[in-house]
C-alpha cells in the first residue's frame, strides 16, 4: 500500500471535482473529499470507494492548513492536491460592486493561493507531488460580461503556468486545468447580475457540452504527462488561432458575445 497515491480535490462534491475523485478512486488512489457542502459531500463519499469526506472552506487559510496537514500525517505524503472548487458570476463590468469581486476573489483566487502555499511546501519538502488548479477557458482569452469570473481564472492560470517550472527543480509538478462547456451545477449556481439567467443557461446548452466525467479523463492524462495547461481540443487551438492570428474574427465573436449577452439584461 506504500505506492498508494494520496489526493485532495476541493470542490470533490459536484461536477468536475466530483468526477476527478471518482476517476483518482478508479486509479487505485486514497480520495479526500474536500468542499464545503456537507450533504453532497457525505453522498460523494457513500458513491466513491477509497474516499473520505472533510469539509472544507477554501477561503479559511488555517481550514485548509489543517486539512492538509492532517492528510500528510495520517498517511505520510500528499501526492495531489487539486484546487478544484470555484464559483462563478456572470454580468456587465458596470454592474459589478466590489462585494462582487471580493467573493469571488476570495474562492476562485485566494482559495487556490492558500491551497498552493500549503501544499507546495509540503512536496517541496517530500522531493515530490503535483498541483493542479482548476482554471477555465475564460483564463486563456476575453470572456466579455464575465470580467470578474475571467479576470480570477486569469490570475489562476499565470500563477499557476509560472509555478510549473519554477517547482520542477525540486520535483514538483503543477498544471492548469481550463475547461469549458462542462455540464456541471456551477452554471446553474452562478449569480446572473442584472441579466435573465434563463437565456444565459439557454444559450450555454446550445453548445455542446462535455461531461465532467470525458472532462476529469483528460485532465488526468494530462496531468499524468506533467502539461502545465490542459484544455480539451479543439478548443484551445480554436483561442489560439482566433486571439493571435486572426484578431480581426475575434473581435466580431466576442462583439456577438455581447450582444447576444445583453439581449438577456433585465431592465432597471
Amino acid at each position: 500500500m506504500e505506492d498508494k497515491k494520496v489526493a485532495i480535490v476541493t470542490g470533490g462534491a459536484s461536477g468536475i471535482g466530483k468526477a476527478l475523485c471518482m476517476e483518482l478512486s478508479r486509479q487505485g488512489a486514497a480520495v479526500i473529499i474536500a468542499d464545503i457542502n456537507e450533504e453532497e459531500g457525505m453522498a460523494a463519499q457513500a458513491s466513491i470507494p477509497h474516499s473520505a469526506f472533510v469539509y472544507c472552506d477554501v477561503t479559511d487559510f488555517s481550514s485548509m492548513e489543517q486539512i492538509i496537514n492532517g492528510v500528510c500525517t495520517e498517511y505520510g505524503k500528499l501526492d495531489y492536491l487539486f484546487n478544484n472548487a470555484g464559483i462563478a458570476l456572470y454580468g456587465e463590468f458596470s454592474d459589478m460592486n466590489l462585494d462582487h469581486w471580493k467573493k469571488t476573489m476570495n474562492v476562485n483566487v485566494w482559495g487556490v493561493i492558500h491551497g498552493t502555499q500549503i501544499a507546495y511546501a509540503i512536496m517541496k519538502k517530500q522531493g515530490f507531488g503535483h498541483i493542479a488548479n482548476t482554471a477555465s477557458a475564460a483564463g486563456l482569452g476575453p470572456s466579455p460580461v464575465s470580467a470578474v469570473y475571467s479576470a480570477t481564472k486569469h490570475t489562476v492560470v499565470g500563477l499557476t503556468t509560472s509555478l510549473h517550472y519554477e517547482a520542477a527543480a525540486f520535483g514538483v509538478k503543477v498544471t492548469t486545468l481550463c475547461p469549458a462547456f462542462v455540464d456541471t451545477p456551477i452554471l446553474s449556481k452562478a449569480e446572473a447580475v442584472n441579466l435573465d439567467k434563463s437565456i444565459i443557461m439557454e444559450q450555454f446548452k446550445k453548445q455542446k457540452m462535455m461531461s465532467p466525467e470525458k472532462f476529469a479523463k483528460i485532465a488526468l492524462r494530462g496531468i499524468h504527462k506533467n502539461k502545465p495547461i490542459i484544455c480539451p481540443l479543439p478548443l484551445r487551438k480554436t483561442l489560439d488561432i482566433f486571439f493571435t492570428l486572426f484578431p480581426a474574427a475575434h473581435t466580431s465573436l466576442m462583439r456577438l458575445v455581447c450582444r447576444v449577452s445583453r439581449k438577456a439584461r433585465i431592465s432597471a
